[in-house]
């Protein structure tokens, strides 16, 4: 029994993180209908920048989300007002062309500023861990599923709690309306976009820490973030945290009484079944309930 909470805990604290790594590609479809393919290699790009910090000063790799964060913020904000804005009026594949190419433009330049090879953030306390009666967790992905909780807490209270989210909100559901109550367009997607790039701030910091990663390790990252925004029900921020711990969870136990060789599978398998039955994802026809009332 021991072993089977271990196992729970420890795939909802994987799950978390995975929620941190959804979040910002799913906020930026549900307002802006784009999938952002690139948003993976701005995880690794973010987490080349925690390493490179890291190994540098010495100053603990999460705790740097302090400063990846507001930069990968004020790099999606100029991006999207450089190149995002003039593709608005274009068709979405010409959306998913950009940014497939913008992902291969940041890998080649961490191949050639990094090469090729993986790396890892290993703070002190990495080995280390936190008794709870029978259950021990450990520190890192705990402190990972406790950044991952602040990001989300954050998204939420923006979203629903100020008027920026608000006007947000109420753009993804119906642009033409918020535009008559002065809810201009590229300012705001402008924001969305930035508030997900920002999400790989800290997402990179967690992932540098938590599995090892290579230039090319983004497109095992967007293959992951898009299958539990699809399980999830794109656009749905609550339904990208459902996803997330299902799929940490099922991750979890059968790594731990199956193999761990069987675990990818199990993850993809899990998306499959559930849009088997649901193909809209798990909170897909709510979001749209939403829309129409």
């Amino acid at each position: 029994m021991a072993e089977f909470v271990q196992t729970l805990a420890l795939g909802l604290l994987i799950g978390g993180v995975y929620a941190l790594m959804a979040s910002g590609l799913t906020l930026v479809f549900g307002v802006m209908r784009v999938i952002n393919v690139a948003q993976g290699a701005f995880l690794v790009l973010s987490a080349f920048v925690t390493w490179w910090v890291w190994r540098a000063t010495g100053i603990d790799p999460i705790a740097l989300a302090v400063l990846t964060t507001p930069l990968m913020f004020g790099f999606g904000w100029v991006f999207y007002r450089l190149v995002g804005a003039r593709l608005r009026s274009a068709p979405p594949s010409m959306s998913v062309l950009l940014m497939f190419g913008v992902a291969l433009l940041i890998e080649g330049l961490l191949n050639v500023t990094a090469g090729n090879r993986y790396r890892s953030a290993t703070p002190g306390y990495f080995d280390e861990s936190y008794t709870l009666g029978p259950i021990s967790l450990p520190k890192a992905p705990l402190y990972g599923f406790l950044a991952a909780l602040a990001v989300l807490a954050a998204f939420y209270a923006v979203l629903n709690r100020t008027w920026t989210g608000r006007a947000i909100r109420a753009w993804a559901q119906n642009p033409s309306g918020a535009a008559l109550v002065g809810v201009s367009a590229v300012p705001t997607a402008t924001l969305a976009f930035a508030l997900g790039t920002a999400s790989t701030g800290m997402g990179g910091s967690v992932l540098s820490v938590l599995v090892p990663f290579f230039p090319a390790s983004h497109y095992e990252w967007i293959a992951r973030i898009l299958g539990i925004i699809v399980l999830g029900g794109l656009g749905s921020l609550p339904g990208a945290l459902t996803g997330a711990l299902i799929l940490g969870l099922a991750e979890a136990l059968t790594s731990v009484y199956v193999s761990p060789q069987w675990s990818i599978l199990v993850f993809y398998g899990v998306i499959m079944a559930v849009l088997i039955v649901r193909p809209q994802g798990l909170f897909g026809a709510r979001v749209r309930e939403d829309v129409a009332a």
